[in-house]
This record gives structure tokens, sequence and C-alpha cells, in this order.
């Protein structure tokens, strides 16, 4: 029976988190540039280590709360990276976490100190370590999680037009799709609260918007089915 921990191993536990972002210009990823070597200077994920008294979804929340100012975020935890020389410093396992959030909503929070930069997902920069890795996992999740479940809550403003929920899907998925079947399978979800209100910037007619409806829209989000974009 084990009852000691002075001849074990002692490893560092980081914390990355993979912030997407959605505007006008399509989906995004927040990044920042290091500042401390090795690899200072370049793009990074935000990140830092698990506290002794901390559970690992705490630290996250915190840790992307200190280097943006953002709270109130949806996060969900993605996959552990352990390869022995991910980080030339020292053996450090991280925990990474994909969180999504509207930028027009939450862009104003961004603060200054680490200067964190909205990229493309398409033209994203390379970034140290395996982050890149990390970047292209959480791509796939989130692909995934579009393909079988409705999104769009964490990521639109309030009041937005269908296009621009096709548009979000259509970035996310990165494939063009067929508007009326898009249109016939988001009313089906039922998910969707359509106003009295339109946005007459996208045409002269202008279109209606819409908001989710949140209570069904969570439900829809616990029960098992296949949206199958």
């Amino acid at each position: 029976m084990l009852n000691s921990y002075s001849t074990a191993d002692k490893v560092l536990l980081a914390v990355d988190c993979i912030i997407f972002g959605f505007d006008h210009e399509g989906l995004k990823i927040l990044l920042i540039k290091r500042d401390f070597e090795p690899e200072k200077g370049k793009w990074s994920l935000i990140g830092g280590f698990l506290k002794k008294e901390e559970k690992l979804d705490i630290a996250a929340t915190r840790i992307l709360e200190s280097y943006t100012g953002l709270h109130d975020v949806y996060m969900e935890q993605l996959h552990t990276y352990s390869e022995v020389d991910r980080d030339p410093v020292e053996r450090t396992i991280s925990v990474a976490y994909y969180a999504l959030i509207n930028i027009e909503n939450h862009n104003a929070e961004l603060i200054q100190n680490h200067e964190p930069q909205w990229f493309s997902v398409a033209d994203a920069p390379k970034l140290i370590f395996d982050h890149d890795t990390m970047l292209r996992h959480a791509i796939r999740r989130l692909r995934y999680r579009t393909s079988i479940k409705p999104v769009g809550f964490e990521l639109l403003p309030e009041k937005f037009t269908m296009r621009q929920l096709l548009e979000l899907y259509e970035s996310i998925l990165s494939k063009e799709l067929d508007k009326r079947n898009f249109i016939s399978k988001i009313n089906s979800l039922d998910i969707l609260i359509k106003l009295d209100e339109k946005d007459m910037q996208s045409s002269r007619k202008g279109s209606y918007l819409y908001t989710f409806d949140k209570e069904k829209y969570d439900a829809k989000l616990l029960n098992d089915f296949v949206l199958n974009l």
C-alpha cells in the first residue's frame, strides 16, 4: 500500500484556453504574444498553471479572466496533453479548455495588459509548443458538436438574422450549406423566437430578427439527437 509520496515524480499542471469568437468576418481565435522565454514574442493560447487549492474548472475561469477580463463565458474541457517534451523547460502536463464567446458583446471587456488579438481561424499564425495541435482538436470538437447539436447561443448577439446563423454554421463547418434545407432543420428544432423587428441593413425589405429560446435550447443540448447538417 502506498503510504508516502516522497519518491513520486512531481510535474507541473497547466491549463490552456482556446477561445473562439464570431463576427461578420467569420470564426476567430483569441491569441496573445508570449512575454517570457522560451518562445518570447511568439503567439500563444491563453494559459497558466493550476494552483494547489483549485479545481481545474476554477483555474480555467481564473486564467481566462486574468488575461482577458472576460467572465461568465461558456467553457468546456477538451483534452489532456502529456507528451514528455511538450514544454522544453520542465515536464508539464496541460489540460485544454475551449470557450465560445460573442465578440460584439465581449470585445470591450478585453484588457490590454497582454494585448490579446483576434485572428481568423483559417489564417491563425503558428503557435508555440503543441498549441497548434490543441487548436486543431478544438476545431474538430466544435465542428462535431455543431453537426449534431444546436450552437449559436454563445457566439451570436442576442438578436440575429437567419443569415447570420447560417454564416456561423458555414464558418464553423468550413463548407457552404443549402440555405433552404438549413432553415428547415433549424426551424424543426423549435429553439428560435421570431421577433417583430427587422434588420434593415441586410436588404431594402429587411430581415427578421430572432432570439434563442434559452429553455428549449438548453433542453435540446441535453437530449440525444442528430442535426445532420
